[in-house]
């Protein structure tokens, strides 16, 4: 199978937003590369910085979905920073970035002596972004973080799943990918910054942070009024009905819990007199009899297929749709136009798909996909374009600092 290997002229003459940016990929897992890849896929030249030494694993195999998924469009670089020659390497590279992205416990980087204030002084331009578990400060800043423990020390796991069961996690690594979305826009606007002030800059949050963030109306039920939320299950916390609800086939989700809507949906689904219930009434009402009213629209909506349903939701105007699998997903024509699943070629797995970008940016062109570097794959490029010579680049191998292709 043929090598895709990233051409830099590529990024640098097509019409992506962020062709002409460097940036140094320090991160590992799931919440840093999230950050990275929206980097990546807008053109960036993205340096993935590794160890020599056996893949840690975080992410799977190296061929595997996970991977390919996160760490396309980047230039390889497997470089020992434990290494005195290795880490004088790092400086003289981090001096021609404009971005490096690390998700290191906050200890770590400093006692690699990469830290920001390490090398703000040989490049006051650099934008140092960081993604902990808990913060770079404070008493939790060393310990070490996933995201399934963010869901729990965040509240998340006692407001998901169906009430008197116990926590529950939601499906995906939702801290992770939040984190990671977020410290990418915190990105873009400390580069806007530095166009007007010409210096770059510190930028963090947290896996803590983006969960506490993200608990949004829940948080604030307790912030304003003192209200501990619980967990609803498929039902939404506070608006009723709204929620999932059987088919003949298969489950859907229904939306009818304003006033008019409620209204609509009553008549339409051949049930006027729901209008006529003293309890059903109010949104209040409703609330307080979830159960009961829960139950008597399933014994209705079981009575016919999600297709019938779904287009006779659509008809009148209250929002509804199925509850897909995610192989359904993909077959969704709606997807499929948004053409979500984008194709890429693998040197070792041929034609494949990855997750496309969800942001849409009219007239530029879209995301490119290009396949994640072996190993150290491009060392000599990248070490050459920072100002090493042949020489140097000979003696960081000799001197065991460089490893991979």
């Amino acid at each position: 199978m043929p090598e895709s290997p990233i051409d830099p002229k590529l990024m640098t003459e097509t019409r992506l937003p962020l062709a002409g940016l460097r940036v140094l990929d320090l991160t590992l897992a799931r919440a840093g590369p999230t950050c990275v890849r929206h980097l990546a896929d807008w053109g960036a030249d993205v340096i993935r910085v590794e160890p020599p030494g056996p893949d840690n694993g975080l992410g799977g195999a190296r061929d595997g979905f996970d991977q390919i998924n996160l760490h396309r469009n980047k230039r390889g670089l497997c470089i020992d920073l434990k290494n005195p020659a290795g880490h004088a390497a790092f400086l003289k590279l981090a001096a021609t970035a404009d971005i490096l992205v690390e998700n290191m416990r906050m200890q770590v980087k400093h006692r690699l002596k990469i830290a920001y204030d390490d090398l703000k002084g040989i490049n006051p331009r650099l934008i140092y972004a960081s993604i902990s578990g808990f913060g770079q400060t404070g008493p939790y800043s060393t310990r070490g973080g996933v995201d399934q423990i963010a869901q729990g020390m965040g509240g998340l796991m006692t407001i998901t799943g169906e009430p008197g069961r116990g926590p529950m996690r939601v499906g995906i690594p939702i801290n992770d990918l939040t984190a990671g979305n977020l410290l990418a826009m915190g990105i873009m606007m400390k580069l806007y910054d530095r166009e007007r002030t010409g210096v770059g800059g510190y930028v963090h949050t947290s896996l803590l942070e983006a969960q506490v963030f993200m608990l949004d109306f829940q948080a604030t039920r307790w912030l304003m009024d003192g209200e501990v939320p619980g967990q609803a299950g498929n039902d939404h916390p506070v608006n009723i009905p709204m929620g999932v609800f059987p088919t003949a086939d298969k489950p859907i989700n229904i939306a009818a819990s304003s006033p008019k809507l409620w209204d609509i949906f009553a008549k339409a689904a051949g049930h006027p007199e729901w209008l006529e219930v003293e309890a059903w009434k109010t949104p209040k009402g409703r609330g307080a009899d979830r159960q009961r009213l829960n139950a008597v629209i399933a014994e209705v909506t079981k009575t016919k297929s999600s297709e019938y349903w779904v287009n006779l939701m659509e008809e009148v105007g209250i929002p509804c749709g199925p509850v897909n699998n995610i192989r359904e997903v993909f077959e969704d024509p709606q997807v499929q136009h948004l053409e979500m699943a984008m194709p890429m070629r693998h040197r070792t797995r041929g034609d494949i798909q990855v997750v496309a970008q969800p942001v849409n940016l009219e007239g530029t062109d879209t995301g490119f996909y290009r396949d994640m570097p072996r190993l150290g794959e491009h060392n000599e490029d990248i070490l050459s374009e920072a100002g090493l010579s042949q020489d140097e680049i000979a003696d960081l191998k000799a001197k065991g600092a460089l490893g991979g292709a």
